[in-house]
C-alpha cells in the first residue's frame, strides 16, 4: 500500500509541474503581442503566494516534506517569471494594480503568515496551521473557473476556457482525491474533490460547446469577461501537505 501511495504522489507532482507550465501559451501570446490584453495578474500573484507557502511548509516539515518543497519551489520560480513578464508588458494602470497586489499579497501577507506561524506557533501546530492556510487557498483556486464556465454557457463559446487547463484540473483533482481516499485524509479529499467535480463540469461544457458558434448578439466584451485565469496554485503539493496534516491530527 505504501508503494501505491508513493506512486500516486509522484504522478500528482508530475501533473502539478504540467499545471505550473499551463500558462506558457498565454505568456507567449503576451510577449508576441507585447501586451497583456485583458488578462488579469491576480491568478499568478495568488499562485506565487500559495507556492511559496507550500515550499515553506515542505522545508519545516520533517520526514516527507521534500516532494512538497521541490515541486512548489519550481512553481515559485515559474511564477516569478510570469509576474516579471506581466509587469513588463502590462499597460500603466494594470502594471500599477499588479504592483499593489504583489506588495500586499506576495510581500505583506506572505511575511505576516511566515512570521506569525514561526513566532507564535511551534512544532506540529505550526505545520498544521500552515497546511490549513494552503488548503483554503487551494479551494479558492479550484473556484476560479466559475466565471469562465458561466460565460461559456452564456456565449456558447469555449474560446476563453482552454481545454488543456480544464483537463489538468480534472486530472489533478482526480489523482489527489484518490490519494486522499487511500490515506483516509479528509483535509486532502475535500479541496481536490471539489477540483475534480469542477474539472469534470468544464470538460462536459467543452464537449457540448466546442463546435457551437457564439451567439451573434453577444458582444466581444462579454467574451472577455469569461477569460480563463490560469491557476497554478499547486493542488498536488497541497495534497501532500494535507496528508501530513492528517498524520499530524491523528498524532495530536
Amino acid at each position: 500500500m505504501e508503494g501505491l501511495i508513493l506512486f500516486i504522489g509522484v504522478i500528482g507532482n508530475i501533473i502539478s509541474v504540467l499545471m505550473f507550465l499551463a500558462p506558457v501559451g498565454t505568456f507567449w501570446r503576451i510577449v508576441k503581442h507585447r501586451s497583456t490584453e485583458d488578462f488579469e495578474s491576480l491568478p499568478y500573484v495568488c499562485t506565487f503566494l500559495n507556492s511559496f507557502l507550500w515550499t515553506y511548509y515542505g522545508i519545516i516539515r520533517p520526514n516527507g516534506g521534500f516532494l512538497v518543497a521541490t515541486v512548489n519551489g519550481f512553481g515559485v520560480v515559474v511564477e516569478i517569471i510570469y509576474l516579471i513578464l506581466f509587469l513588463v508588458y502590462a499597460p500603466a494602470k494594470m502594471r500599477a494594480k499588479t504592483a499593489i497586489l504583489i506588495g500586499t499579497l506576495d510581500v505583506g501577507f506572505l511575511a505576516a503568515a511566515i512570521l506569525a506561524t514561526w513566532l507564535a506557533l511551534q512544532g506540529k501546530t505550526r505545520i498544521a496551521a500552515l497546511g490549513f492556510i494552503c488548503a483554503g487557498l487551494n479551494i479558492l483556486m479550484y473556484g476560479s473557473p466559475l466565471v469562465a464556465m458561466k460565460t461559456v454557457i452564456t456565449t456558447k463559446s469555449v474560446e476563453y476556457m482552454p481545454f488543456f487547463l480544464s483537463f489538468f484540473f480534472f486530472l489533478n483533482g482526480g489523482v489527489w482525491t484518490l490519494y486522499a481516499w487511500l490515506i483516509r485524509d479528509v483535509f486532502l479529499g475535500v479541496p481536490n474533490g471539489i477540483g475534480f467535480l469542477l474539472g469534470t463540469t468544464q470538460l462536459v461544457l467543452y464537449a457540448i460547446y466546442r463546435n457551437a458558434k457564439p451567439a451573434d448578439n453577444i458582444s466581444s466584451g462579454l467574451l472577455e469577461e469569461g477569460r480563463q485565469h490560469e491557476p497554478l496554485i499547486s493542488p498536488s503539493s497541497a495534497t501532500l501537505s494535507h496528508q501530513k496534516n492528517g498524520e499530524i491530527l491523528e498524532t495530536t
